[in-house]
């Protein structure tokens, strides 16, 4: 006989993200609604509309993210810098960094770490670093996940959603490598309750998506 999987409310979980390259700013807006009727715990949206989702949700619950150097994270390093900086000057305050892959393709561990941890210092704002799983071996996963734990990342992110998405293999093996000691975020291609629900079964501690609404109608016609 099957075991029943208890109920998951989600809704704790979201990062409500408008990362769509033609956003406006009445879906920002809309966004930031839906972001603070729902109790999601943030929201994330390009740093051009940063200011605007500060003022927007001004003393209410969710957290403004934004993301840095987003989809590839080739920036320079003072490039990416400058935009966290801004970024937190702007109000946001959580970073969804881009990690640069060809650092771990090509053994450059001490540059990723240094770019990294000056991040988290400078800013001293959570940072969550945006890996590309499906793009990296399972050594490779090992390693980057133990340079970006010492440098003082909050939270491991999966995917950018351009490059495949959030798998239960992945943020289980996340679980097992940080020992609870930073959070997961899963991201990229979750498209329904149950796929969510899994990954947080899994371990995630926070889901990126764009359809929150869409999942959180799913969980109640499911539950």
């Amino acid at each position: 006989m099957a075991v029943e999987q208890p109920e998951i409310d989600i809704a704790p979980f979201i990062d409500h993200s408008l990362l769509t390259i033609t956003a406006t700013p009445e879906e920002v807006s809309k966004f930031c609604t839906e972001a603070d009727k729902f109790r999601f715990p943030s929201i994330c949206v390009y740093p051009c509309y940063v200011k605007q989702v500060v003022d927007f949700l001004y003393n209410k619950q969710p957290k403004i993210c934004t993301v840095i150097s987003f989809p590839t994270g080739t920036t320079t390093s003072k490039t990416k810098s400058y935009e966290a900086l801004e970024a937190v000057e702007n109000g946001a305050s959580e970073l969804d960094v881009m990690v640069n892959l060809t650092h771990i393709k090509t053994g450059q561990t001490n540059q990723l770490h240094r770019e990294i941890a000056e991040i988290c210092e400078e800013t001293g704002k959570p940072v969550k670093a945006i890996l590309e799983m499906a793009l990296l071996t399972e050594e490779e996963k090992h390693l980057v996940t133990e340079v970006l734990m010492d440098a003082g990342v909050a939270f491991i992110v999966t995917n950018t959603g351009w490059y495949g998405g959030a798998t239960v293999a992945d943020v289980t093996l996340l679980k097992e490598i940080t020992k609870a000691n930073v959070g997961i975020k899963a991201a990229g291609g979750i498209k329904t309750y149950q796929q969510a629900a899994n990954l947080i079964l899994a371990g995630a501690t926070r889901l990126g998506t764009s359809r929150g609404l869409e999942l959180l109608n799913q969980q109640k016609i499911e539950n």
